[in-house]
């Protein structure tokens, strides 16, 4: 059997590859889904059963996926140097998983939008950090919610 050599790795994946846009549609998707919830008419039928549980599994699905997209760009991306810049990204990306968490665990439209609100919050650190400028954009499909990308 032949020895492997010592190796190193940068990052999980080529830099310039990251890109917080996927944590932005899943926290829009979240938004949506509970948007969905809402405007479902109650009942005790198994069609409804079905859709509402449908709709919580992707919600949760969402939510995690914000969390897990985040922790990549700051475990992975976000260095000490980068942190001087701005000390409050620690305390930024712990309100986003506990934002996560919150809309795994509720059903709550503000709760949701809390959390797009700090993953655009992110965003624009995230793009900063790259000296890229950014604008507000409305997203053009439901829920139409504000999202932060490259000017």
């Amino acid at each position: 059997m032949k020895s492997l050599e010592l190796v190193k790795a940068h990052c999980d994946v080529p830099c310039g590859i990251y890109d917080p846009i996927s944590a932005q549609i899943a926290a829009l998707s979240v938004i949506r889904v509970i948007d969905l919830m809402e405007g479902l008419e109650k009942s005790n039928s198994l069609e409804y059963v079905n859709t509402i549980s449908r709709h919580v599994a992707v919600k949760e699905d969402e939510a995690e996926k914000v969390k897990h997209e985040v922790r990549i760009i700051w475990g992975d991306f976000i260095k000490p140097p980068m942190v001087e810049k701005y000390p409050n990204v620690h305390e930024l990306v712990h309100r986003i998983m506990a934002l996560g968490s919150a809309n795994r665990q509720h059903i709550s439209r503000a709760k949701a939008v809390d959390l797009l609100e700090a993953v655009n919050e992110f965003a624009e650190i995230f793009w900063a950090l790259k000296e890229v400028e950014t604008k507000k954009v409305k997203a053009n499909y439901a829920p139409n919610e504000e999202i932060v990308v490259p000017a």
